[in-house]
């Protein structure tokens, strides 16, 4: 079997719609953490999907309020995922073999196992890269329906969005154009690696910070920021 940093530099030759999401970030936790048992986590996915394709199965063409109610029963009432609000920046957060075992996480990594299930579904959903908090868009022909992960699978109407954005930006800001775009599924990867990469950083363990960028460019090789930030940390390494 391929070692995690194999599979993650195969991940960097993909095109972005041939990247399988979940099984992506289950290489990045494997890679930071390979004491884990991250088979246990990979058979953890299977049965998420599965789960998906059998509620999927007794919907009729459903609305996307029915897809949000399904994937919330299937993460939330079944499995029991919820947000970390207490040890927000414990990294067993961004660590998605530890947040399967753990049942919490950080916003972008529970938006993985949603994104998981819907695409086991065969509903269109991507992640919206929403200031200081990731959310996912489920997509229909014409229109999107916003769901919070870390809030239980809460449905976000435009009041709420206006709400979360004014709390991150302040009182001034509002919604704008370009506030839920969707988001590549490399750029999702890359949101949830950053937060382990910026943890080490604040805590001054630069190797650990300096592993975790080539964890990124692994994934994303032709990416100059993260090709220089590789390059500063080796610097300040000496």
């Amino acid at each position: 079997m391929i070692d995690a940093r194999t599979a993650l530099d195969a991940i960097g030759q993909l095109t972005d719609g041939e990247i399988d999401l979940a099984g992506a970030a289950l290489q990045l936790a494997r890679a930071d953490a390979p004491e884990a048992d991250w088979t246990a986590a990979r058979a953890h996915l299977s049965e998420l999907a599965k789960g998906a394709v059998a509620l999927a199965g007794e919907l009729d063409a459903p609305r996307l309020s029915q897809r949000a109610r399904a994937l919330r029963q299937l993460l939330v009432a079944d499995h029991g995922y919820a947000g970390d609000a207490l040890t927000y920046d414990d990294l067993a957060n961004a660590n998605l073999i530890h947040v399967i075992e753990r049942r919490q996480g950080l916003p972008v990594a529970l938006g993985i196992l949603w994104l998981h299930a819907a695409h086991a579904a065969g509903w269109d959903a991507h992640g919206l890269d929403f200031p200081g908090h990731f959310l996912i868009g489920l997509a229909g022909k014409k229109d999107q329906l916003v769901v919070d992960p870390f809030a239980g699978g809460i449905v976000l109407s435009a009041a709420d969005l206006r709400a979360l954005v004014k709390q991150v930006e302040g009182e001034t800001a509002d919604l704008r154009p370009g506030l839920l775009r969707p988001m590549s599924r490399r750029a999702v990867l890359l949101r949830l690696q950053n937060n382990v990469r910026s943890r080490h950083l604040q805590a001054g363990r630069l190797r650990d910070a300096l592993a975790s960028t080539e964890a990124m460019l692994a994934i994303a090789p032709d990416d100059a920021r993260l090709q220089r930030d590789s390059a500063e940390l080796r610097a300040r390494l000496n």
